[in-house]
């Protein structure tokens, strides 16, 4: 605190003379003999003279004038004045009326006068004659600043409970006042303030149904058997009335709202008018929006981190969510089985609850009559079903079937059961309800059947192998399957029923206002549906027995793999990759055989599609126990580890599982992967380990050796190295902690020593590499010198190259005994997978044929034209990107959802692998990453739709070409809209096979065509350099590659070495072309504009044009 003082000289007169001083902040005095109670002050305020002068304050005390005592003046050193703070005086409640000739000082309560100043020049000097009235001044503050001292005194309690505890005198020390809140605290706002509260709404703002609809999007943490991990819901806001919808993708509600909003809009003849979600993308994306825009209905959106605002549907929304886990803990289930509770918590709740403004259920409101609820039943409860004719039975067979009640029809009124006789999910009107004991059975009893069930599917399918003299793939048998037992059929462990199929296919409630509430007796029992019922009659006597049981009451989109093949679990897998071909097809049959293995290994497989995310978690599966198992058999194999005692100066990185399913190309779980990886991102790099790089092939590497090898009519395979990374032998001493669920009991305070690399250190890939390079180096191959994951073996004429991608190995020879030998080199070394023949790598399908090598992505279009919705329907482009595109911003284009541009502008540079032919339109595009517009979304598409038409298209590389290098180069000038920018496109060739290209934009802004021809010419010489260098790996040695341009001025430059004005102003490492022009490494040669190659790299062209420059770059139809 600084107060400015003006020094006035001094005399020994004016020591005991107190003036008046509007500018001064406090009482002070510079003489020590003024003060009485005097306390010396080390740490007071600090005043400023006039002058500029800093001077401390010494001390503090009392000042007595006459009857008249002022407290807390302070001692100030070298103060040549006696000064009486006015603004303290108004401070502490005071009036100061200041007039010409003098100054008083009055109390505002007593309005008597307490003391005066006279005026004296300029100056107010304090009359001691005038303070008659004994009185104490600023001894205590006003109740304002009172308040606020005690409230900081307390540790910013707060004013309700310091009035309490001076009210009722509950300690002692606290002035007893009433103590208010004048003003605002701002330390407490910043260490108190909270949301502010949002008060629920008194009075209902609709009139009437789908005026407005809330939405919620849930997540469950468990998948229920038909992949349904989502669940939409959808509240009325006049009536409650809730729908659910269950999804696999969060994205499935840009197709779910709309179909929904609609069906409701004819059901109740009306319009919804508003829809009221969050920010969420499903909610809030281009299809949502057109389609509100399209049918005029309000779209209103949650404050951000806000979700009181969508309380009604955050409400609903977690008392569905409350009321299915109760109803799962009641009946024992899995929480894979959560579609059905909620299907049934809805069902009810529509019925049941009480909507408070209008004191009638939300189904009264909005389907206009009360509910019948007398057909209610408990959630999984024993029940009986009547045969009712469905199946033949003699005289004195039971004519009703034990079942399980799993909920209510959603498109008829029926009850949902579990027939366990038949083991189906039916809907039938003829049940009996036993609703004392519920049908699931304890889990110790679960366990224990599960056991048997397993060693009997074991001891049959052994048995019906034994009796199979013939191989058989296929089952065209007429003969119906045998039945397992009612109990073989719900005794699984953890999962008593298979998945529920209405309930889990889609929306959960759906209101038949012309029909009763509770299921009609005039009804028989019903399958699923009458249109899969056709589908199973469809096919005729072939199809009967097991497959029709299965397809006829289960969708084919609810059913895994092909409906006529077998269930696929991972031990059939295992042994059908160990066993010989007739051995595994045996096994096939012996599967087929026997319905009750085929049951008991469905359930198996279905317990594998859930990926643990804890330990603990993993641990309660055996499934998952044996999966980790394997994984630490594989250490043990390799000798990964030894145990050691732990130090206190070791550094020990600690370890986690992590888990995954393993799928095939048809989405099948076909394997339990548990991984133990090292917490890598603890290690310090130069401490703890020193190289960290791994040599990674380029996929311009990796299409020259396919190029090489379909000139010289090699036959490529590819094998892979399992668990790559335990082999990998480590120079540095790493210690980690043991396994989590796998401790040694008697060697808890021990930890493993590695001796070989683990997943997760950061020098584990280098450690592989090293390995597998020093290993192959000594069995006489030779290393890259520029592709150093390139191995080449020269047996007396015979040649071998090994390419290497992490752990994945291709290799290829003419001399099919030496791919033997190496092969077998590998296995005895490694443990290795043979794959056999080369089809499938990095992502890319090779097909190897008699006349050449055809590369392509088929699979991976297909796959891509699905995830982003391209209906199999929809017309396709001729070409890419039409000739008058012009990517750029306007004000009027409207923003997309960035992060679903991104995803597909990375699906399609990914998809440039083998597709050269939609490299520019895609570079283009992903200009635009950063704020993607509407048009750019739409130019996007149109190349997927280009892609439909074209899916077959791919990289043929034919045996009888040449193997000459060369190169074309070209510009587009200025082609950027928004920066004018050039754009470059070059392209190699190995004889007639492209084997490497690219369109990027240049770095800098090009003057001149000339300059933008010279710069795009420089780019394809600096790959083309690479190429002659990785050819000399295979013995290829190219001089004087030419480069096609067709830009004369271009070509003359690099001829001419003299720097003159046309040229000087291009940057010098553009030049460096000249150079290798020179020493004769390349070559610029003119061609025609007809004939350069590489024009389809730089702009858009058109449609005759475009496709034949596509055919002249090797880009052709998948043969057949």
């Amino acid at each position: 605190m600084f107060t400015l003082i003006v020094q006035i000289p001094s005399t020994e007169a004016n020591k005991a003379i107190w003036h008046f001083d509007s500018g001064c902040g406090k009482h002070m005095t510079g003489d020590r003999a003024n003060l009485i109670n005097y306390k010396p002050c080390n740490n007071g305020p600090t005043i400023r003279f006039a002058g500029g002068e800093l001077n401390p304050t010494l001390g503090l005390g009392d000042v007595k004038i006459g009857c008249l005592t002022v407290k807390g003046v302070l001692h100030v050193q070298d103060l040549k004045f006696n000064l009486f703070s006015m603004s303290q005086f108004a401070d502490k409640g005071y009036f100061i009326e200041i007039k010409s000739n003098e100054c008083r000082l009055i109390d505002h309560k007593s309005n008597k006068v307490i003391l005066i100043a006279r005026r004296k020049g300029s100056l107010y000097v304090v009359d001691r004659t005038s303070a008659t009235i004994e009185r104490c001044l600023v001894s205590t503050p006003s109740p304002a600043e009172q308040a606020w001292l005690w409230h900081k005194r307390t540790s910013h309690l707060n004013f309700k409970t310091l009035n309490k505890l001076s009210k009722n005198e509950l300690v002692i020390g606290l002035p007893k006042a009433t103590y208010k809140k004048e003003g605002v605290c701002s330390s407490c706002q910043f260490g108190k303030q909270t949301k502010t509260h949002l008060a629920s709404k008194v009075v209902q703002s609709t009139t009437r149904p789908l005026q407005m609809l809330h939405m919620d999007l849930f997540e469950s943490s468990a998948i229920s058997y038909a992949g349904k991990k989502y669940g939409l819901v959808v509240v009325d806001d006049y009536s409650r009335f809730t729908w659910v919808i269950f999804l696999r993708h969060k994205s499935e509600t840009k197709t779910e709202i709309p179909s929904l909003l609609n069906k409701l809009a004819v059901m109740k003849n009306d319009k919804v008018s508003i829809i009221r979600t969050d920010h969420g993308t499903e909610f809030v994306n281009q299809y949502i929006t057109e389609f509100c825009t399209s049918k005029g209905i309000q779209h209103q959106l949650s404050s951000v981190r806000t979700p009181q605002q969508n309380g009604v549907a955050e409400r609903k929304n977690r008392t569905l969510k409350e009321a299915a886990r109760s109803m799962l803990a009641e009946t024992e289930l899995s929480e894979v089985y959560w579609v059905e509770a909620v299907n049934t918590a809805c069902y009810t709740q529509n019925r049941c609850l009480i909507t408070k403004s209008h004191n009638k259920t939300p189904y009264e409101l909005f389907v206009g009559r009360s509910p019948n609820i007398s057909h209610l039943r408990v959630f999984g409860c024993k029940c009986f079903v009547l045969n009712n004719g469905r199946e033949y039975l003699s005289t004195f067979q039971p004519k009703a079937h034990e079942a399980i009640f799993l909920g209510y029809s959603s498109r008829s009124k029926a009850f949902r059961i579990y027939n366990k006789s038949s083991k189906k999910i039916e809907e039938s009107v003829h049940v009996v309800f036993y609703e004392g004991k519920q049908g699931v059975p304890a889990e110790g009893e679960v366990a224990e059947k599960l056991k048997e069930l397993i060693l009997n599917d074991k001891v049959s399918a052994e048995a019906q192998a034994e009796k199979t003299p013939n191989v058989v793939l296929e089952d065209d048998s007429d003969d119906e399957r045998p039945m397992p037992s009612n109990d073989q059929m719900i005794l699984t462990h953890d999962r008593e029923f298979p998945a529920s199929n209405s309930a889990d296919r889609g929306v959960a409630e759906t209101v038949q206002p012309s029909s009763a509430d509770q299921p009609s007796s005039a009804r028989d029992t019903e399958q699923v549906s009458a249109e899969e019922n056709e589908h199973a009659e469809t096919h005729g006597s072939q199809h009967k027995g097991r497959r029709n049981l299965w397809i006829r009451d289960h969708p084919s989109s609810d059913i895994i793999g092909p409906s006529n093949s077998g269930v696929r679990t991972r031990n059939r897998v295992a042994e059908q990759a160990t066993l010989g071909a007739a051995e595994s097809a045996v096994n096939v049959v012996a599967e087929e055989a026997s319905l009750l293995t085929e049951v008991a290994h469905m359930f198996s497989c279905f317990l594998s599609r859930i990926e643990p995310k804890t330990t603990q978690e993993a641990l309660k599966d055996p499934d998952w126990v044996i999966a980790m198992q394997e994984e630490l058999g594989q250490f043990e194999r390799n000798k990964v580890w030894k145990l050691v005692p732990h130090t206190n100066d070791l550094k020990v990185i600690g370890t986690k599982w992590v888990f995954r399913n393993k799928l095939n190309e048809h989405g099948d779980v076909v394997r339990n992967k548990a991984r133990l990886v090292a917490k890598g991102f603890t290690q310090t790099e130069g401490l703890d380990f020193d190289e960290s790089y791994a040599p990674v092939a380029r996929l311009d590497a990796i299409r020259l050796f396919l190029a090489f090898a379909a000139h010289n009519d090699f036959i490529v395979y590819q094998m892979d190295v399992k668990s790559a990374f335990l082999n990998g032998e480590l120079s540095e001493e790493v210690y980690v902690e043991q396994p989590p669920g796998f401790e040694v009991p008697s060697e808890t305070k021990q930890v493993y020593k590695l001796e070989k690399a683990l997943y997760g250190l950061k020098q584990a890939p280098r450690a592989w590499y090293d390995t597998l390079a020093k290993f192959l180096l000594e069995n006489g191959f030779k290393k890259g010198e520029v592709d150093k994951t390139l191995f080449t073996l020269n047996d007396d004429g015979r040649l071998l190259l090994v390419q290497i991608y992490v752990d994945d190995i291709i290799f290829g020879s003419k001399d099919k005994l030496l791919c033997e030998d190496f092969a077998n080199l590998m296995k005895n070394k490694f443990e290795m997978s043979m794959m056999g023949k080369l089809n499938y790598f990095l992502g890319l399908q090779v097909k190897q044929l008699d006349d050449g090598i055809f590369i392509s992505q088929t699979k991976y279009a297909k796959e891509m034209l699905t995830k982003f919705g391209i209906k199999p329907d929809e017309k396709a482009a001729k070409i890419p990107m039409s000739i008058g595109t012009k990517m750029t911003y306007t004000e009027s284009d409207k923003s997309v959802d960035e992060h679903k541009y991104r995803k597909l502008i990375g699906s399609l540079l990914y998809l440039t692998a083998s597709r050269p032919d939609i490299q520019y339109a895609v570079g283009v595009c992903a200009r635009f990453q950063c704020d993607p517009r509407i048009s750019h979304y739409k130019t996007a598409l149109k190349i997927l739709k280009y892609v439909k038409g074209t899916v077959d298209v791919g990289l043929w590389y034919p045996k009888d070409s040449g193997m000459h290098l060369v190169g074309y180069t070209d510009a587009d000038y200025a082609g950027s809209m928004l920066d004018r920018k050039s754009t470059s496109g070059t392209c190699q060739f190995l004889g007639t096979r492209l084997v490497s290209w690219f369109s990027k934009k240049q770095s800098c802004i090009a003057t001149s065509t000339t300059e933008a021809e010279y710069i795009a010419a420089g780019c394809c010489a600096t790959q083309i350099l690479w190429l002659q260098q990785q050819l000399k790996d295979y013995e290829i040695y190219e001089k004087k590659t030419p480069i096609f341009c067709d830009n004369t001025s271009a070509i003359a430059i690099t001829h001419n070495p003299i720097l003159h004005s046309r040229t000087k102003h291009i940057e010098v490492r553009h030049h460096f072309i000249r150079d290798h022009v020179e020493r004769g490494h390349i070559e610029l040669l003119r061609v025609g504009t007809e004939d350069q190659l590489a024009d389809i790299f730089t702009k858009p062209l058109q449609e005759n044009r475009f496709i034949t420059l596509r055919h002249s770059l090797g880009l052709l139809e998948l043969p057949q």
